[in-house]
């Protein structure tokens, strides 16, 4: 455990890295990335050039130094990281590169702020939460490699089919290449995938959009263009669109992931609302439950789209839908160039509409998945209609953070 002293410095603080917290991570990635270039594989390009993953660094930070006394309140924060971690093959020997990056950072950002007790502190402070992380992802990596048809590097895998489920969106089924069943895997879970990059590699993760096959894994991938507030386009999303095809060889990570079926919603409602690529993981539950459904429970879909050029898998929803009639999706649309159905609503989804979606179903499961601002304005909605925030359960693709 940390001694007092240290604790008590970390929370003090606290307030400096609010106040400083997004120009010391920026000027800690510029710096880690100049000293040891060997780290950029591991991280997204898009990401860095918008901000997203300084901010999200930042808030780790804080959260770290307000709950430095009460890491219990952490422990969900620290199996996200261990997933994120793991799902990209960080190893011990990388933390004390960042340890000795982010600690030259805060001396340098903080000038005389940083004296060296609080350097001190910050260093104990560092790799204790290294040592929490490490062992963590210590033991994903011996579950993954136990477990059957298991392995903990990236692994080769066959495209066996591609296939084109809307005008931005491509499913790809990979099987392995040695020819052993598909790793098993929880509903809502990701892969990584893994593709040459500028003499190096980089890597992304993808949710698996189906359940149950253990001939294959599929991920179904949006293809990110460049956007006007100079978001580059994804790589490694315009890599696999363009470059990859039927027979074509990927690197694939283990399933990792704790945006999961909670055990106790094999017999609860559940409700599932996407924002475009975001049905993906709650597709793969989808298809979990419809396979080991009850009787009695309901299951629910809300899936908005712009347009029905982009939205992928309605066939395969209404076909799910056709087989269980306790299965009911609803779909909507930003416009729509034809004349709606019935289950098909323009516009947002309201907090109207939700109102009366789920007036006799409080007690449901919610599982989100989308952009953060659709996200952050379900989860609110939701909150305001009296929905408990134990219930309400999200996905955020991108940095880690909170909605």
């Amino acid at each position: 455990m940390l001694e007092s002293k240290t604790i008590e410095i970390i929370k003090s603080t606290a307030p400096i890295l609010e106040e400083h917290g997004v120009l010391l991570t920026k000027h800690f990635y510029k710096k880690l990335f100049e000293k040891n270039p060997e780290v950029m594989p591991y991280f997204n390009r898009a990401h860095q050039e918008k901000g997203t993953q300084q901010e999200a660094l930042a808030g780790a930070i804080c959260a770290y130094a307000k709950n430095i006394d009460n890491l219990s309140a952490l422990s969900g924060a620290v199996s996200l990281i261990a997933n994120k971690h793991s799902s990209l093959k960080i190893k011990p020997e990388h933390y004390p590169i960042v340890g000795v990056n982010l600690l030259e950072s805060i001396k340098e950002v903080l000038g005389d702020g940083a004296t060296d007790d609080i350097i001190s502190a910050w260093k104990k402070a560092y790799f204790f939460l290294a040592d929490i992380l490490i062992e963590a992802e210590k033991n994903l990596y011996n579950e993954q490699l136990k477990s059957e048809n298991g392995f903990n590097e990236f692994k080769r895998f066959r495209v066996v089919k591609k296939v084109q489920e809307s005008s931005i969106i491509s499913s790809f089924y990979l099987s392995s290449e040695d020819g052993l069943p598909a790793p098993s895997f929880k509903a809502g879970q990701y892969i990584t995938i893994r593709v040459p990059f500028d003499g190096m590699t980089t890597m992304r993760n993808y949710s698996l959009s189906s359940f149950g096959d253990e001939n294959f894994l599929r991920v179904s991938i949006k293809r990110e263009d460049a956007l006007e507030d100079k978001t580059p386009a994804g790589y490694v999303s315009n890599y696999m669109h363009s470059q990859v095809e039927e027979g074509d060889i990927v690197e694939v990570g283990y399933p990792n992931g704790i945006f999961t079926l909670q055990p106790q919603d094999t017999d609860k409602n559940i409700v599932c609302i996407a924002g475009g690529i975001g049905i993906t993981p709650l597709l793969s539950m989808i298809h979990c439950l419809n396979q080991n459904r009850k009787s009695t429970q309901s299951l629910k879909l809300i899936h908005a789209n712009k347009n029905d050029e982009v939205h992928a898998f309605k066939s395969e929803v209404e076909s799910i839908q056709e087989l269980n009639p306790n299965f009911k999706a609803f779909f909507f649309y930003d416009e729509l160039k034809r004349e709606k159905r019935s289950n098909e609503n323009i516009g947002f989804i309201t907090r109207e509409f939700l109102k009366e979606f789920i007036s006799n179903d409080k007690s449901s499961d919610f599982y989100i998945c989308g952009p953060k601002a659709f996200m952050k304005s379900i989860k609110n909605d939701l909150l305001a209609l009296g929905v408990e925030e134990n219930q309400i359960h999200y996905e955020l693709f991108g940095p880690v953070e909170s909605i």
